[in-house]
């Protein structure tokens, strides 16, 4: 049985001295959660929110979330950008820089926790995919002569579990969801240039023609020679989660937080 979001992260929490909040620069406002910085308030311990994945969205929007979050640390634990920044933040929060620290690392499914651990220790010890829910239990792992890190599975709060959403920030399989079409007409419907862009089939009035020509572009078709939209549909939402369609800022958009 999997664990409530509040038990492994107040475990987690009273083990560390610094804990990390991992959160996707594609959907940051969307991950940040309030709950988690009472959590560690509460316990008075440090918090570090740590935006990852920022070479998936293009340099405006990295701009102005920089902007508008100017506490919180940028970085990309694939491309290894900003890592040496975080360590010195967490050195920062220590409370002595000669004694152990613990530093606790949560977030959702597939944000990238182990990638970053991974990155800041030098070589590959936390296991890592880019599929939801990969890493099963929490692992030790030192980064430093003088830092420890607990690497943790994604939780996710329950005010946030509806299906649709969850794939849309990666924090689902797309091969586990019910009804994947509906998924890509939600993504559609706030990124239409992305998808269209990445694929090079238009149809930005019609969703259901746009997944049925993706299917046709890729030769994803059922008998009788009809467009597989399913498979199509779960192709898109891997595409997306992989971080292969690029979400692009709209023009004249604001950042509009929402707490879980």
């Amino acid at each position: 049985m999997k664990k409530s979001f509040g038990s492994v992260v107040d475990g987690v929490i009273k083990k560390s001295d610094v804990v990390l909040e991992i959160v996707d620069a594609r959907f940051l406002d969307e991950m940040i959660n309030k709950g988690l910085e009472y959590y560690v308030k509460n316990r008075n311990k440090q918090l570090i929110i740590v935006v990852n994945k920022c070479d998936q969205v293009d340099d405006e929007e990295l701009a102005f979330l920089k902007k508008n979050h100017k506490d919180y640390v940028f970085i990309s634990g694939t491309k290894k950008t900003g890592l040496n920044f975080l360590l010195q933040e967490i050195k920062k929060k220590a409370l002595s820089v000669n004694a152990q620290q613990i530093v606790g690392v949560l977030g959702y499914p597939n944000v990238g926790k182990s990638s970053i651990i991974n990155s800041m220790k030098g070589r590959k010890s936390a296991g890592t995919s880019s599929e939801a829910g990969f890493t099963k239990g929490k692992q030790y792992l030192r980064i430093d002569p003088h830092i420890m890190m607990i690497d943790t599975p994604g939780v996710i709060p329950f005010a946030k579990r509806k299906e649709v959403d969850l794939v849309r920030i990666g924090a689902k399989n797309p091969g586990s969801i019910e009804d994947p079409e509906y998924a890509v007409i939600k993504i559609l419907e706030l990124y239409p240039d992305a998808v269209e862009n990445h694929y090079g089939v238009h149809f930005r009035f019609n969703k259901e023609k746009l997944i049925e020509e993706i299917a046709i572009k890729f030769n994803m078709k059922l008998k009788g020679n009809v467009p597989d939209t399913e498979r199509a549909s779960r192709m898109i939402l891997y595409d997306w989660q992989k971080g292969k369609i690029k979400k692009v800022r709209k023009e004249g958009s604001n950042s509009k937080k929402v707490v879980p």
